[in-house]
């Protein structure tokens, strides 16, 4: 009996930074347990400032260290269809997951959730925008993706079984 994949869509504001990192390591993980097959993977933006582009230089530099490759990812924007398809609709802030919540038909308003949601820090809601900052900030932003990235595995893990 083959069971459904389970989908998961990371978003953030334009697709260059943050999703495109998340789908990265989560992909990484996801891979390393042995579900590829089980879990589907993509990234969005709210807005299309960088349709088609790959991921921020610094973002592919920062993952790459830590073993994860975003070369292939190409920015997209998040589209209506995306809310009815994807099983997890999960936001990188505040600000996005009020613009996924204006485009959601109501009866998949259960699928937006914040990724922090499933860190093990209940204090950090947000992953920080590393755009404007230096290189820490690529830094944090993949400690904070690995370790919600963990715990969004061990929840889909327990739906899986």
């Amino acid at each position: 009996m083959s069971r459904r994949q389970i989908k998961v869509l990371f978003v953030c504001m334009g697709n260059l930074c943050r999703s495109p990192m998340a789908e990265g390591v989560f992909r990484g993980q996801v891979a390393q347990a042995g579900l590829d097959g089980l879990i589907a993977i993509d990234s969005a933006g709210t807005h299309d400032y960088h349709v088609g582009e790959p991921p921020d230089p610094r973002a592919q530099q920062a993952a790459g260290r830590r073993g994860y490759d975003l070369s292939l990812l190409r920015g997209r924007q998040v589209a209506r269809a995306d809310l009815s398809e994807f099983d997890y609709v999960l936001a990188m802030d505040a600000t996005n997951l009020r613009a996924l919540e204006r485009l959601c038909p109501s009866q998949h308003a259960h699928k937006l959730k914040l990724f922090m949601e499933f860190g093990a820090n209940v204090a950090l809601r947000e992953v920080p925008d590393p755009y404007y900052g230096g290189e820490q900030g690529f830094e944090r932003v993949l400690d904070m993706v690995e370790e919600a990235s963990q715990g969004l595995l061990a929840h889909l893990r327990g739906l899986i079984r």
